[in-house]
């Protein structure tokens, strides 16, 4: 699998996907809106170089933050290919960590990040229902009929910079 920094002449095919993906081009997390067409971004291609995924992210305050991933095609190592490529990404950027923040329902990507090595930080008790004020369209439920309430917040340590100390982390 193939991974390289998403291209300007791909970004609106990509931003598309993302906007179909993820019920417009902006994503929230802990009641901030991210606009998806200002990010970076790393795309998977398959063996015909045909789009097989895309993860955003930003980079901040020694720590790079993974906003999207998708994996268009799955079960094939798209998704491990994408967290393997952001993994260099922070490593040049000298970022201490990579996190990210999902949603207690996503039971799936939260067993995809365990699997690869991040660990569970701070769950953010309802704050989904922050989220809901900046972008209603959220739903209530997600898998299985979960109620869609709390923020998860995973994050693995790179060996980039000296973390700061735990009490100013968050």
């Amino acid at each position: 699998m193939e991974t390289r920094p998403l291209l300007e002449h791909e970004r609106e095919e990509v931003l598309g996907i993302l906007e179909q993906r993820w019920g417009g081009r902006a994503v929230v997390a802990r009641g901030e809106a991210i606009e998806l067409a200002r990010l970076p971004g790393i795309v998977a291609l398959d063996e015909e170089g045909g789009l097989a995924g895309v993860l955003t992210y930003r980079l901040g305050q020694g720590s790079l933050e993974v906003v999207t991933l998708d994996a268009l095609v799955e079960g094939r190592g798209v998704g491990s290919a994408l967290v393997d490529a952001v993994r260099e990404v922070a490593r040049d950027a000298n970022a201490w960590r990579i996190f990210l923040v999902t949603t207690n329902d996503n039971v799936r990507a939260l067993s995809f990040y365990l699997r690869r090595g991040f660990r569970l930080v701070t769950v953010h008790q309802n704050a989904v229902a922050w989220s809901r004020q900046v972008k209603p369209s959220i739903p209530l439920a997600g898998e299985g009929g979960v109620a869609i309430e709390d923020e998860v917040e995973l994050e693995i340590v790179t060996g980039g910079e000296d973390p700061p100390p735990l009490r100013a982390r968050r």
